[in-house]
């Protein structure tokens, strides 16, 4: 076999990435701990290698005693590696949708069903969180990750570690849980304008008699098209507002991803993004159209969430 393929292989055994991925608690046994003396450890073996040697050259009872006596203490430094991690148990939480380039937090309850305490059980995905567990407890910790790019993104592997008591050994198990969040797209930075009613009620079709009688003012809010501000007033002083025509719902606007300028889909999808935000946030009725989807008019959260979820698995 190849080195590269060898490499690869290696990568994918249950010593490097854990078990098969699991949606149900994980109970850390024998079968899913691994341990290995550290750094730390190496040294503590390498100087008990060196007192049994000069016990040997000079024939020193009392070095022999240290060496067996170091010995034995890191033969019970493996025992009670094992016992830090063994018996937890493990189970995924929820997970929160965020935006791409936003970190986002996998939730990870774990529980100690022992009477003994568990010192300094670290977890680790992309940063580490350490924190000690009393016996008979529960806990929950939150294990944060950075997204680049919207859609599904999962957790991938997950490792519980420990080098209680003496620092000498470290005890893991690679963890996969089937963890996986949301990722929506990044919101544009730049504030366009909403698309224009006019023009996406016009391609619906319809009688649009009337359209252009001019119905009354409102004050501007942002994302009202230009051509509609009331130059008159803002000359005045009085204010900026949009003007309004009898036939138009100005509350009410269609964001389509067909009308929607930019340089490819991912731009012209974190606009719509934008939009969906901004429409939102000002209480505006409005609707979304992709390929093969349209949702209709609407607001609130329930709305809002389907908008974003429909733009982030498009």
């Amino acid at each position: 076999m190849k080195l590269p393929g060898l490499i690869t292989k290696l990568k994918q055994h249950r010593f490097f990435a854990g078990e098969a991925v699991s949606d149900a608690p994980i109970t850390l046994t024998h079968q899913r701990i691994f341990i290995l003396p550290n750094q730390r450890g190496i040294g503590f073996g390498i100087l008990i290698l060196l007192l049994l040697l000069i016990a040997f050259v000079y024939g020193n009872n009392l070095v022999y005693l240290l060496a067996f006596l170091l010995t034995s203490v890191f033969v019970v430094t493996i025992l009670h590696s094992f016992k830090s991690l063994a018996g937890l148990v493990l189970q995924k939480g929820q997970g929160k949708p965020v935006f791409a380039g936003e970190e986002t937090s996998f939730t990870l309850h774990v529980s100690n069903p022992g009477n003994s305490v568990r010192h300094a059980i670290e977890f680790y995905l992309e940063k580490s969180l350490s924190i000690d567990l009393p016996g008979q407890s529960k806990n929950t910790v939150q294990l944060y990750t950075k997204t680049n790019q919207r859609g599904w993104h999962r957790a991938g592997k997950i490792t519980v570690a420990s080098t209680y008591p003496l620092g000498l050994f470290r005890a893991w198990s690679p963890l996969r849980f089937d963890f996986t969040v949301l990722v929506y797209p990044k919101p544009a930075s730049q504030d366009r304008p909403f698309p224009d009613n006019t023009a996406l009620n016009g391609a619906q079709g319809g009688d649009r008699k009337g359209f252009d009688e001019f119905y009354g003012v409102k004050e501007y809010r942002a994302g009202d098209a230009i051509k509609h501000i009331y130059w008159k007033a803002v000359a005045k002083r009085q204010g900026v507002f949009s003007k309004q025509y009898s036939g138009e719902n100005a509350d009410e606007l269609w964001l389509d991803l067909a009308q929607t300028q930019g340089y490819d889909v991912e731009d012209r999808l974190s606009q719509l993004c934008r939009w969906v935000l901004s429409a939102e946030q000002a209480g505006l009725r409005y609707g979304l159209r992709l390929p093969g989807l349209a949702l209709e008019p609407a607001n609130g959260l329930r709305h809002y969430q389907q908008c974003l979820e429909a733009l982030a698995v498009f």
